[in-house]
């Protein structure tokens, strides 16, 4: 089975959707819609530190595109490096195509040359191409500065890392949607004891969320506490 043939739940995770975002004012929220919906042109450029939501995002956009009937495509550039020629092969017919983290390519002269060359033909084609980054295009160690120059026309916007209301936040919108309940003593007690990345913590939703429905229990804290101690869940 081929990966345009998979089903849109199974390409991409449940948990990375637009809505379940955290933290995009209505500049990006206007953006974000847009493109997934084919009402843009051009590309995006999504920069900021790990844990900001990139990849939440590209994934995000690539799902509801999907879902809306446009083709899309979702490449990790990270475990591309050295091949990407070769993995763009047969992705320019996507109407929609996301490249996750341009920082991995970097000073790999072919893999420059290539993401130059997509982003040229995309523009004559009208693919809108959707980036990622650590930081803004000027500050990527880039080799090609045709391409560097490609990557700074795009619109640009900037994402931070959440605060704990933020983190919680996620949690709440992940949770409900598993048809969850959590309430602040359980969010207070992961977040306190199981630390503040979000796909940690998305994690160990899961694992409850099997539990919970296992033992046919309400989440509680001695339950999760129980859980995670035996290490059952």
């Amino acid at each position: 089975m081929s990966h345009a043939q998979l089903p849109l739940a199974l390409r991409f995770p449940p948990d990375q959707r637009l809505e379940r975002f955290v933290g995009a004012d209505e500049a990006l929220a206007g953006a974000l819609g847009a493109f997934a919906r084919g009402e843009a042109s051009g590309s995006l450029y999504l920069h900021g530190p790990p844990g900001s939501g990139k990849s939440h995002l590209g994934l995000a956009l690539c799902a509801e595109a999907s879902a809306l009937g446009r083709g899309v495509a979702y490449l990790p550039l990270a475990a591309l490096a050295g091949r990407l020629r070769e993995a763009l092969e047969g992705q320019e017919s996507a109407q929609l195509l996301v490249l996750d983290g341009v920082d991995a390519i970097a000073g790999h002269a072919d893999d420059e040359l290539a993401l130059f060359d997509v982003h040229n033909r995309a523009r004559d084609r009208g693919t809108l191409l959707v980036y990622t980054g650590s930081c803004e295009p000027m500050g990527l160690p880039l080799a090609l500065p045709d391409l560097r120059s490609r990557l700074a026309q795009s619109t640009r916007f900037a994402l931070g890392l959440l605060d704990d209301e933020g983190r919680r936040e996620v949690l709440r919108r992940r949770a409900q949607a598993r048809g969850l309940v959590l309430d602040e003593a359980v969010l207070d007690w992961l977040l306190a004891r199981q630390g503040r990345d979000l796909r940690t913590l998305g994690a160990v939703l899961d694992r409850l969320d099997r539990a919970s429905l296992a033992h046919q229990r309400r989440i509680t804290v001695p339950f999760v506490r129980g859980l995670l101690a035996s290490g059952e869940a």
